[in-house]
C-alpha cells in the first residue's frame, strides 16, 4: 500500500510524515522552486501479530507495510495548468491520499493565504485534483472528437469511441461542478477502464488536521468530504517527537498530552477502510507473516498474493481465525472443538483469518 501525503506549503506535511514514519527528514518553510519527496516505508501495528508470534514461538515476525511518500507542496493554480509532469507522477503512483490541512498557529511560518482555515485549505487542494483532471478529460474529448472527424473510420471504432466519448462527457459535467471523481458513482468496470488515466481526485483522501502542540481536537463535522474519504486530525509536531523518543520517555508525555496511541495505527487503519483493504496471516516453523489483500479477496486470490504457484495449484485452504485460535488457546484444541475448516477457492477470506494454503506443485 503506498499513500501519497499532500498539502498546501507550510501545512506541515513534512512533520506529519516524521510523526507517521519515525522519520527525520529536513522540514523548512516553504521557499519554491524545488521539488522533493522524501519516502519511508513503515511497519503495519497490529497486535494480533504480535500475539501469534509469542503464542506460535516462531523466530520471525514479518508484518505488512505501508510505503508513505511526501510530495512537495502544492501552489494554488496547478490544477487550472495542467501538474507538471514530475508532481503528477509522484501522487499518481500512490493508491491513496493524505491530505495534510494546517490548524495550528506559528508567527514563524506565515500562512500563505495570511490566516489559518483549515477547511479552506482542503477545499483548495481538492478544487487543483479537481481541475487537473477536467484538464486531462477535456484533452481526451478532443482527441476523440478528431478522431470521429476522420471519414473511413470502422463503425465499430466509431462506436467504441462514440460510448468513450458520452463517458466522458459524464465526467466532465461531473468534474465541472467541482465535486472529485471519487464521488461519482462509478460500476467497477467503468472504474478499471480509467485507471491508465491516473485521475488524481478518483483515489480515496484522508484529511489529517495538524494541530499545535495543546490545540484541543476540533470540531471535524465542517469537513464533508463525501464517499470514499474520511477525516482525522494529529498534532504533528508533538507526535513527530514523541516518535523517536525512548518507549518509556514517550509514554510519559503521551499521558500528559492526554495521547491513548499514536497517530500510525489510527492513520493505518484508517486509511485501509478507505482502500477496502484486509489482513490475513500465515505461518510456519520459521515465521508468522501478515498479508494485506483487498476486502473481497477469496480464498485463492490470498494464495496468489503468497505465490502465484500457489493460486495456480490451489487445491483448499485450512482457516482459522485467529480469535478462536485465541480462545482455544492452542491448534490442537482449535481442531478439537471443529474450529479449523477446511474451505474451497471461493472462500472469503476475513479480516484475521489464519490460512495454511495446500497446493500441488
Amino acid at each position: 500500500m503506498k499513500i501519497g501525503i499532500i498539502g498546501l506549503p507550510n501545512s506541515g506535511k513534512t512533520t506529519v510524515f516524521n510523526a507517521l514514519t519515525r522519520g527525520q527528514a529536513e522540514t523548512t518553510s516553504f521557499a519554491g522552486g524545488r521539488f522533493e519527496v522524501h519516502t519511508a516505508v513503515v511497519n503495519v501495528p497490529d497486535p494480533r501479530l504480535d500475539w501469534l508470534h509469542e503464542h506460535l514461538k516462531v523466530p520471525r515476525k514479518v508484518p505488512a507495510q505501508v510505503t508513505y511518500n511526501d510530495i512537495a507542496g502544492l501552489e494554488r493554480g496547478a490544477g487550472e495548468r495542467g501538474f507538471s509532469g514530475a508532481l503528477l507522477n509522484a501522487i499518481s503512483a500512490n493508491d491513496a491520499l493524505l491530505l495534510v490541512v494546517r490548524a495550528f498557529e506559528n508567527s514563524d511560518v506565515p500562512h500563505l493565504e495570511g490566516s489559518v482555515d483549515p477547511v479552506r485549505d482542503w477545499q483548495a487542494v481538492e478544487t487543483e485534483l479537481v481541475l487537473n483532471d477536467l484538464l486531462a478529460v477535456e484533452r481526451r474529448l478532443e482527441r476523440i472528437a478528431e478522431e470521429l472527424r476522420k471519414q473511413n473510420l470502422p463503425r465499430t471504432r466509431r462506436a467504441e469511441l462514440e460510448e468513450e466519448q458520452a463517458f466522458m462527457e459524464r465526467l466532465r459535467a461531473h468534474l465541472e461542478a467541482g465535486r472529485p471523481l471519487r464521488a461519482l458513482d462509478l460500476s467497477p468496470d467503468e472504474e478499471k477502464g480509467i485507471r491508465h488515466f491516473a485521475f488524481l481526485s478518483l483515489k480515496p483522501l484522508l484529511v489529517v488536521v495538524n494541530l499545535g502542540d495543546e490545540q484541543p481536537e476540533p470540531d471535524l463535522s465542517a469537513f464533508e468530504v463525501g464517499p470514499r474519504a474520511a477525516v482525522t486530525s494529529l498534532r504533528g509536531r508533538l507526535e513527530a517527537e514523541l516518535a523517536v523518543m525512548n518507549p518509556e520517555e514517550a509514554a510519559e508525555f503521551m499521558e500528559a498530552y492526554g495521547l491513548k496511541e499514536l497517530s500510525l495505527s489510527r492513520v493505518i487503519r484508517m486509511s485501509y477502510d478507505l482502500l477496502g483493504l484486509k489482513t490475513f496471516f500465515t505461518f510456519n516453523e520459521k515465521e508468522v507473516r501478515a498479508w494485506t489483500v483487498p476486502r473481497e479477496a477469496t480464498a485463492v486470490e490470498a494464495a496468489g498474493a503468497i505465490h502465484s504457484d500457489m493460486a495456480r495449484g490451489f487445491i483448499r485452504a485450512e482457516v482459522i481465525h485467529v480469535d478462536d485460535l485465541r480462545a482455544a488457546g492452542s491448534m490442537a484444541e482449535a481442531r478439537k472443538r471443529g474450529l479449523v475448516r477446511l474451505e474451497g477457492k471461493e472462500y472469503i477470506v476475513r479480516d484475521g483469518d489464519i490460512l495454511t494454503i495446500r497446493f500441488s506443485t
